[in-house]
């Protein structure tokens, strides 16, 4: 009897095995991990099921697809076992220093792998070849670790590898390039990201690295060993913002096509070997930050160039046999901060102006030969001339030929309105003054775009930045503290940063490994000034008694007899039963999912099917595929209506996806409402609805994908553009005739409900188009003049009648406009520090005077006065459009023809299509990408577009 019993059972054990085979596989393998390391988090139980409460681990279906193990102590080696788990879409296992040996070659069998971050671990030994093999790869961060022997050229077969970093190992050898059947990174077109540097590269930089074909935003080389001169090929890479190959050694010329890089925010050629002229530059008028110091050019005068680039905060060409005098237009450039031109051969008086940039810190101009300084008895900078004839003269006290005691600046994060709090030992006071265990490390950023590292309130941008990031990702953070930016021997900005807990005076596993997943794969977007980042935290101190070794021996008694056959059996049954009705869950689900309306039930008060005009209605496989799978990567914006995905249609158009939260508080009928709204609204000023998506429980619309990112983000620098007074004019103009299309020719009129800086877009021609229609409101009948709602919108934009009415009227769009023109003119947020931006432009002009005597609020890289024609009559209309009742506004209709006529005061054609042909913009300098960058990728970002800075 008993051994049919056994029999009975085995048949039924192995006809379920077969079905779950691949799922104890995963398990068996996580285990091996387990096994080969010290300090796994405490559930990592031999006895439980690692999709039910594993620490770092995420199933599908039975399957293990993401393992993020940062910041956990980790110690031992990666094991061959990791290969197994062919389902694995992200493995993270930064900041575990104890994590050493090599990458073994089985990481190549993880087909499915998207990301893989090991940033700052112990690994060694030579990168394995099978890295090729990892066909879906997107995101390789293998830097900060101890890996040498030559970069694998099978790495250029990952077709779309979007972000490559190295860097900081002992890499050594060439650049890998293609030739006849072997790949190299000139594959890699698709790719943005090429950090390498803190190696030992050795050899030329291959022509053939670079071509027109390739969309690289970052180019790091710096650190290395690479010698010959700089490919002219690099000129063909128009897609470029950052580049450096300082630190090497480098010869020969700088190309001459170097200048066709008119996207490039920051260039760092210094400490090579470099000769022949010095490099011609104009063109390049978003550059930030220039350094070409230390290298043997030709001796040569001024160039001319260095006043036309009006975006530089950092000049410096030390040791570069500069001659001549340096012309005071120089010092007018508006963001300019940092000025280092010591060791060339500059002569003649030195005059800074009366009228240089308010931002200018530092102009270093030791060992020249000036023999006079116009502002000697006034100057309120940090000025350097000692070792020039000036400084030469007996008796001479100056403080400018004395070299500064101290160039350091220190920072660190105030407490927040609050008294700091003495704390116990290892507790550290929070800028909320709460006294916990922080979540440590350091922030190295490769490329800020500044110099002046006194400013705190491009700190409190930082911080603020990162606080709303881990609020949107629902970490449990409390507060951020950054203290002691320095900038190191590679020029890094290296900042401290310490995350705070929330609810609690210290993170558990969760929180810290949401944390270090945030960094690691460059989740957090920095603002677009501090550029492309790495981080490195440290291991957190848990609980005591939290924490465990890892190793434990587990023996299973066996016990024998009818018992344990009848517990087996009842588990059976109850497996058995589950799979069939998961089955049978999975054929409803194919049924309803068969067509795209299948969801919209009119019983739940989804109404219809919508009326749509030309949107397409996409199934959630068509957006996931165009999406990689809403890879992070892809993740280009967040927001209060959730997240918002960059992907590329079948066809090669670019889109934007904006992708609802589970459990939007928006139904179906409004979301039904909204894009049969959007659907019929088609003009080359509004941003235009491709289609949605209603499928698998989720609501997404998707959007032609702008480029060039908000009005906003170029108004306060973040974008990198910059907006002179032509620019600004036909901004205003596109978003005008966007608007008069809403108010007089859709049918019925629409009334936007949601008008700011933040809702117009830039696209590549700087052409604006008006976006967020997610508050706007239909009129309905043609008589109506009003629509009696609940008020919404934003503060400082809002329509004061509306706000006191409820009754919402075209005039309220005229007002909102209204703010929007002298936020154009002036960058300044409409309500900042207390006060509204209407006020204080009444306030401060006078119509008697020039420019209505408006010097003070005026945004200072608008342009000279000169160049500014036609500005009293904007801050006419501008005034105009803000006056309290709505029967005293002008229609949209009005605003648009002003506009045509204040251009035409300029000199300007109103007709013409594009605002980029104003200050030799080029078409091809801006438009893939910044964030985080940031590269920044511009999109929607939660309910209206903006900008989210791509990993640079």
């Amino acid at each position: 009897m008993g051994a049919t019993i056994a029999q009975l059972l085995l048949i039924i054990f192995i006809r379920f095995s077969l079905a779950a085979a691949q799922t104890n596989n995963d398990f068996t393998y996580l285990r091996a991990l387990k096994d080969a390391w010290e300090n796994t988090p405490p559930n990592w139980d031999d006895n439980s099921d690692p999709c039910s409460g594993w620490d770092g681990i995420r199933c599908t279906n039975g399957r293990v697809t993401s393992i993020t193990l940062a910041s956990m102590g980790l110690t031992g080696t990666l094991t061959g076992d990791i290969g197994q788990l062919s389902e694995l879409q992200i493995l993270d296992l930064s900041y575990n220093k104890g994590l050493t040996g090599p990458l073994v070659p089985a990481i190549g069998n993880l087909k499915k792998l998207t990301n893989l971050i090991l940033v700052n671990c112990g690994f060694s030994g030579p990168l394995p070849d099978t890295l090729g093999n990892l066909e879906n790869l997107i995101y390789m961060s293998l830097n900060s670790n101890g890996f040498t022997g030559s970069i694998p050229p099978s790495i250029g077969n990952i077709e779309n590898l979007y972000w490559l970093d190295l860097a900081d190992n002992r890499l050594s050898g060439s650049i890998p390039v293609s030739s006849g059947t072997t790949p190299g990174l000139d594959m890699l077109i698709h790719a943005k990201h090429f950090h390498f540097g803190r190696n030992m590269l050795r050899g030329n930089i291959p022509a053939r690295l670079f071509s027109s074909n390739m969309t690289l935003i970052h180019l790091l080389f710096e650190n290395n060993q690479l010698t010959g001169s700089i490919p002219p090929t690099l000129g063909l890479v128009q897609s470029l913002e950052v580049i450096r190959l300082d630190r090497n050694q480098l010869t020969g010329d700088v190309p001459s096509n170097i200048n066709n890089l008119t996207g490039v925010f920051e260039m760092f050629l210094s400490n090579n070997q470099l000769t022949g002229v010095v490099p011609n530059l104009t063109g390049l008028n978003v550059l930030n930050y220039l350094d070409l110091s230390n290298n043997t050019f030709d001796e040569s005068s001024v160039p001319s160039w260095f006043s036309t680039l009006q975006a530089l905060t950092t000049l410096k060409m030390s040791n570069t046999n500069l001659d001549g005098v340096l012309p005071t237009a120089l010092f007018s450039i508006p963001q300019l901060q940092n000025v280092d031109l010591s060791g060339n051969r500059l002569n003649g008086t030195l005059n800074i102006g009366s009228a240089h940039s308010n931002q200018l810190q530092q102009v270093d101009l030791r060992n020249n030969q000036i023999g006079d300084f116009t502002q000697r008895s006034q100057y309120n900078i940090e000025l350097i001339l000692v070792g020039n004839p000036i400084c030469m003269e007996s008796g001479v006290t100056d403080k400018f030929c004395s070299l500064p005691t101290n160039t350091s600046s220190s920072y660190a994060t105030p407490p927040n309105n609050c008294m700091p709090t003495a704390c116990s030992s290892g507790q550290v006071s929070s800028p909320n003054c709460r006294c916990s265990f922080p979540y440590t490390g350091s922030l190295f950023f490769r490329a800020p775009s500044f110099s002046d590292l006194g400013n705190s309130s491009v700190y409190e941008s930082l911080r603020n930045s990162m606080i709303r990031s881990f609020g949107i990702s629902q970490l449990p953070v409390d507060s951020v503290s950054l203290s002691n930016p320095t900038k190191n021997l590679d020029d890094y900005l290296v900042i401290n940063l310490q995350v705070f807990p929330s609810g609690d005076d210290r993170f558990n596993r969760t929180g810290i490994l949401g944390l270090g997943f945030s960094l690691s794969n460059q989740t957090f977007k920095p603002p677009s000034a501090f550029g492309t980042y790495f981080f490195i935290g440290e291991n957190y101190e848990f609980l005591q008694g939290a924490s465990r070794t890892g190793k434990k021996s587990s023996n299973t008694g066996i016990v024998v007899g009818a018992a344990v056959g009848g517990c087996v059996l009842v588990v059976l049954l109850v497996v058995a039963g589950m799979y069939a009705f998961r089955q049978k869950g999975r054929a409803e689900r194919a049924t309803h999912e068969s067509s795209p309306f299948a969801l919209w039930d009119p019983t739940t008060g989804s109404g219809g099917v919508p009326q749509l005009k030309g949107a397409k209605a996409f199934s959630f496989e068509e957006l996931s595929k165009c999406t990689n799978n809403f890879s992070e990567i892809n993740n280009i914006g967040t927001g209060g209506y959730g997240m918002v995905y960059r992907g590329s249609l079948p066809n090669g158009q670019l889109i934007a996806i904006k992708r609802a939260k589970q459990g939007s508080t928006q139904g179906g009928l409004e979301f039904k409402t909204e894009i049969e709204l959007l659907s019929r609204v088609h003009h080359k000023n509004l941003v235009s609805l491709v289609g949605f998506c209603f499928d698998q429980g989720e609501q997404m619309l998707v959007y032609e994908y702008i480029v060039n990112g908000t009005v906003k983000d170029s108004l306060s620098g973040r974008s990198g553009i910059r907006l002179d007074w032509t620019r600004r004019l036909r901004i205003a103009l596109g978003a005008a005739k966007g608007l008069q299309y809403l108010h007089d020719l859709a049918d019925p009129p629409i009334i936007h409900r949601d008008v700011k800086t933040n809702n117009i877009l830039l696209d590549e021609r700087l052409v604006a188009k008006v976006a967020d229609f997610g508050l706007s409101k239909s009129l309905g009948d043609a008589n109506r003049t009003h629509v009696t709602t609940q008020v919404k919108g934003t503060m400082g934009y809002m329509d004061p009648e509306y706000y006191m009415t409820q009754q919402l009227t075209e005039k309220s769009d005229v007002y909102s406009f209204g703010v929007v023109l002298l936020e154009l003119i002036t960058a300044r947020n409409p309500i900042e520090k207390g006060k509204y931006i209407v006020r204080e432009v009444r306030q401060s002009m006078n119509r008697n005077k020039e420019l209505y005597d408006l010097h003070e609020v005026l945004d200072p890289t608008i342009g000279l006065s000169s160049q500014l024609k036609g500005l009293e009559r904007f801050v006419d209309v501008a005034l105009r459009c803000v006056e309290e009742t709505g029967s005293q506004r002008p229609t949209m209709a009005d605003v648009v023809k002003e506009i045509e006529g204040i251009m035409e005061i300029a000199g300007l054609n109103p007709n013409a299509e594009s605002a980029a042909n104003s200050a030799g913009y080029d078409e091809g300098s801006r438009g893939s990408e910044h964030p985080y960058t940031n590269d920044s990728l511009f999109a929607y970002s939660g309910d209206h577009f903006a900008t989210k800075l791509d990993p640079k």
